[in-house]
């Protein structure tokens, strides 16, 4: 056999592989911060069922630890949770260190991690410099954080990926807070931007839900959902494991994909 014939053969192997679905994440370790929460949660399980081993990050309350326990006994394996604070560097940078020298390498970061408190757009003074500050410290400047912390370590598994949880409140203008919207909207730019600067050895994307059904936002009940329902063309709101999926699928998946911002809303922002 040929040199030539040799060198087809090896990169007609490895496009298979990379277009192998779904593909395998066997081997790979990934590091959902906030996978205490429903979104989070979601995404370690399927992350897991796709051969990830995976590490979550929690706050140090009760109730996450608790979820966040529920959850690693849950999945089983060699999977592992952590206390960390996005809105603490400090935090990320002792959870760097000691996934390190747990598992040597990082290869899928999913920023879960958020916060948000309903403001009507209308009340510019309930908006206080205070929960803008909080709401910029948690959305955006922790999933950056987090990024820039993580960043050697995604770059030398030299097939790293980081997806960020955005909104359609990023360019509907239409959230919880006008606060929380330009959050989101920062985040969009930070993918494409960090998408530019990571690559090749890092892609990075952003998944952009629409409502989903969760405790995320306080005080929204059944009768907000049912009417979101109706307003939405596919006739219902979003669950945590359709966020999942696309976070999920941006490993498995959409492997020569960076930069994008891909909507899972149901068509709720046409």
């Amino acid at each position: 056999m040929s040199t030539q014939t040799i060198s087809n053969t090896s990169s007609a192997a490895a496009a298979s592989q990379r277009t192998a679905f779904p593909r395998s994440l066997a081997g790979k370790v990934a590091l959902v911060v906030g996978g205490a929460g429903a979104i989070g949660a979601a995404t370690s399980r399927q992350l897991a069922a796709a051969g990830a081993t995976v590490a979550i990050t929690h706050l140090d309350t009760e109730r996450d630890r608790a979820a966040a326990q529920a959850l690693i006994g849950e999945v089983g394996g060699p999977h592992s949770a952590h206390v960390a604070d996005v809105a603490d560097t400090a935090s990320l940078i002792a959870l760097r260190d000691m996934l390190q020298a747990r598992y040597g390498r990082l290869d899928i970061l999913v920023n879960a991690a958020g916060f948000t408190k309903p403001v009507p757009h209308a009340d510019l003074d309930a908006l206080t410099d205070e929960l803008i500050d909080r709401m910029m410290q948690v959305n955006w400047r922790g999933q950056f954080a987090a990024i820039r912390t993580f960043a050697t370590m995604l770059k030398a598994s030299g097939d790293g990926l980081v997806v960020s949880i955005s909104s359609i409140a990023a360019f509907t203008g239409v959230g919880s807070s006008i606060a929380y919207c330009a959050a989101k909207a920062g985040i969009d730019v930070m993918t494409k931007a960090l998408a530019r600067v990571l690559a090749p050895e890092v892609r990075v994307l952003a998944v952009s839900p629409g409502v989903v059904d969760t405790a995320f936002v306080p005080g929204r009940g059944t009768d907000f959902n049912d009417k979101v329902k109706a307003s939405t063309p596919l006739k219902r709101i979003g669950e945590a494991e359709d966020i999942a999926a696309a976070i999920t699928a941006c490993a498995t998946m959409l492997t020569f994909s960076t930069g994008h911002i891909i909507q899972v809303d149901g068509g709720r922002a046409l």
